[in-house]
């Protein structure tokens, strides 16, 4: 076991909060995991399992679970935050109350704020203020959480546009069974995350539906162009959606049996209503949703056509028929391929 000189606190003991607590822990990091919920915390400690998210896995002993956020960071070297995206600012608020100056933090949430398309890198410099500049990383890639947390071989990206930051987030999360890259395209890595989730719900539709692996390479491709196309016109480097963040990702996403997005399509495709998908789901996100309106507004601005994503929409929020979707996508317009 590696000797750490502090401890990484984990905010959040979600499926990915969870997974990479295990992963980090049985690599020797002492973890402070926050969890939202005091029993949740309890549960933990004396179980060594958490009771709602992977609890099929042991956490080691080097892992600590509280419920009190300022306990969590008061001695932490690094800060990874796994929350869902749509309670990042909530939590960071909260973060910046008691989290050092120097100490720096990791996004591992995969989506858009729905309220400002804002990406979650930029939500924790909103919260954390100026000062934090270069000491905020983005995690992303092909990291199902059971998959992680059983100690399957698993690549991913630690994006920052500081050179140093980025080495000393791949040097802590990086353990033997968990390679860290790294990427100074924060914009890319960041969108190539969060979008993916919506691909991963086109695929669920199609496969629902019964249509076969043709349809789902066409949906990962085209999805691919699209993202491409938005997070180019932003100002991403084309060359990282063909990287662990982007292709990686959509590809692990979109497989099916661990991806909620991926079950939320599936279970579109059967008809039923997203409020009852969602009821049954309980505390699991499937993150695509709330991304699919901020990632419509955000292409709109940037004068981008996504129609996947806008097929996407109106199934989710508009009554749009499954199969009507699919016939809106295979009689759009010919064009060429490779058409910007």
């Amino acid at each position: 076991m590696t000797e750490h000189r502090g401890t990484i606190a984990m905010i959040g003991a979600g499926s990915w909060g969870t997974a990479l607590s295990v992963a980090l822990g049985q690599a020797g990091w002492p973890v402070k995991l926050w969890a939202r919920r005091a029993e949740i915390a309890q549960a933990i400690s004396r179980d060594r399992r958490n009771p709602e998210y992977l609890s099929e896995f042991e956490l080691p002993d080097s892992v600590e679970a509280t419920a009190d956020l300022g306990e969590a960071v008061a001695d932490a070297e690094m800060v990874v935050l796994a929350v869902p995206s749509q309670g990042m600012r909530s939590v960071c608020e909260r973060l910046a109350l008691h989290v050092q100056p120097d100490v720096g933090v990791v996004t591992a949430a995969k989506g858009l704020e729905q309220e400002t398309g804002r990406r979650m890198s930029e939500v924790v410099a909103d919260c954390l203020g100026p000062e934090r500049e270069g000491k905020i990383a983005a995690l992303s890639g092909p990291n199902l959480a059971p998959e992680i947390a059983a100690g399957n071989a698993s690549a991913t990206v630690a994006a920052c546009p500081d050179a140093a930051f980025a080495a000393r987030v791949q040097a802590a999360l990086g353990t033997p069974r968990f390679r860290v890259y790294t990427n100074p395209d924060v914009l890319g890595v960041e969108l190539g995350g969060a979008l993916k989730n919506i691909i991963a719900i086109a695929t669920g539709v199609s496969d629902g539906l019964g249509f076969g692996d043709n349809s789902k390479a066409a949906l990962i491709t085209r999805g691919l162009a699209e993202i491409t196309r938005l997070g180019v016109a932003l100002g991403a480097r084309g060359e990282t959606f063909r990287g662990l963040s982007g292709i990686g990702d959509l590809v692990a996403t979109c497989a099916g049996a661990k991806s909620r997005n991926h079950f939320v399509g599936c279970e579109l495709a059967q008809g039923r209503p997203l409020h009852a998908i969602l009821a049954e789901m309980a505390s699991q996100i499937a993150e695509g949703i709330e991304t699919t309106r901020a990632a419509l507004r955000v292409a709109a601005q940037a004068g981008v056509e996504m129609p996947i994503t806008a097929a996407v929409h109106k199934v989710l929020f508009e009554g749009l028929a499954p199969l009507e979707a699919v016939k809106s996508l295979m009689t759009r317009a010919w064009r060429d391929e490779l058409e910007e």
